[in-house]
């Protein structure tokens, strides 16, 4: 047949097609459709973090694992009628499961709170002294006031590290702007009129989705730990600058003798935290150092229970110079130095109580040779 005798498909014929291959090429849109579907970093989120290239951190001393041990002192800084809140305490105590009172005194939580100031921060203390291991303490404000004693002996401790966990143990999440922080300012200053020093840590615990900017427009700490997101430290960048996160833990945490299919026993805490530690040195010596954090609450220091700690410690100590035992402003120092944001701005510099004449600043050249930060050496 004459290819020219072929009769053309007529104009009809022509768009129909055309719509057709349309239709196949759009994309089919969904009722359940969110404007963040698709997305790996959406609202402070970012589910990617390091992926494959996880940097490989050369701890001091070529330690396979960062270890740091936190001791939460929260005890006179929880919910009571007797500070001005509308109902009692309900979290974290040996009374697991319990409800708050409304405009009532919880006598027994009270008192297992009061436990913790009177009797478990100086079993810990005495522990941690005993073997030469350094602590970082999360610190309530409010509670510090309460106990110039334990002030005292936070300052005299060698080695510690007194970060703030905020004015109040409470939950920050339906708390107004204004008060947040306002309680945030006021801890710094009672870490400096009690402590001596403004802490360079900061963990609020229960926070809510603006603490961290509140965090970074006080300026002056060197890191945050609100984020249970990472095996190491990150930096975020929600500020428009380099902010540094050392995540914390749920798990490796005393927390879960008095959560529901928590530990039972003091055996139970130290298995699984051999468990952890020798599974992270393991990964250490394969290229693939890490962190660990073993989270102690005061009021939950009952003589079993640090009997355990007091075995781990041993452990850690046996792998010698492959555990770094530090406080997590060592490892926020660590992290700064040697795992600086390049192309991020200007690096906060922490306000120490710190001639700044024994502060180094390195400039150092990023993607954008128009955009330099300052690398803050100690």
């Amino acid at each position: 047949m004459d290819p020219t005798s072929v009769r053309p498909d007529p104009p009809s014929k022509k768009k129909a097609s055309a719509m057709s291959d349309r239709k196949k090429a759009s994309p089919q849109v969904w009722k359940s459709h969110h404007e963040n579907d698709g997305l790996t970093k959406y609202g402070g989120r970012d589910l990617l973090g390091y992926g494959e290239k996880t940097p490989i951190p050369k701890w001091p001393g070529y330690g396979k694992v960062a270890l740091n041990f936190v001791i939460n002192y929260e005890e006179g800084g929880e919910r009571c009628l007797l500070h001005g809140d509308k109902e009692s305490e309900k979290l974290l105590s040996e009374i697991v499961g319990a409800a708050a009172l409304e405009d009532k005194r919880h006598y027994n939580m009270e008192s297992l709170y009061d436990y913790g100031s009177r009797a478990g921060f100086w079993r810990l203390h005495r522990l941690f002294l005993r073997k030469k291991i350094p602590a970082t303490v999360f610190a309530v404000g409010m509670a510090l006031e309460r106990n110039p004693a334990i002030c005292h002996a936070l300052k005299e401790a060698p080695g510690w590290e007194i970060a703030s966990h905020g004015y109040r143990w409470i939950d920050y999440q339906d708390v107004d702007e204004e008060t947040e922080r306002e309680h945030i300012k006021r801890t710094v200053e009672i870490h400096k009129r009690l402590i001596g020093k403004r802490p360079t840590g900061f963990y609020q615990g229960k926070p809510n989705v603006n603490t961290r900017k509140y965090v970074m427009e006080e300026g002056g700490f060197k890191y945050d730990s609100d984020s249970y997101a990472d095996d190491l430290p990150y930096w975020t960048f929600e500020g428009g600058f380099p902010h540094l996160i050392i995540p914390y833990t749920l798990s490796e945490n005393d927390m879960k003798f008095v959560s529901p299919g928590g530990f039972s026993s003091g055996d139970d805490f130290c298995t699984y935290l051999k468990n952890n530690l020798r599974y992270l040195v393991e990964e250490g010596r394969a290229g693939h150092p890490k962190m660990m954090t073993v989270g102690l609450h005061c009021r939950l220091a009952r003589p079993g229970r640090v009997a355990a700690i007091s075995e781990f410690m041993d452990f850690a100590k046996s792998y010698g110079r492959e555990v770094w035992i530090c406080t997590r402003e060592e490892i926020a120092d660590f992290w700064s130095i040697h795992h600086a944001p390049i192309g991020g701005g200007r690096a906060v510099q922490p306000a120490l109580s710190v001639d700044d004449s024994s502060v180094q600043h390195e400039e150092t050249e990023t993607k954008d040779p128009g955009d330099v930060f300052m690398e803050v050496k100690f």
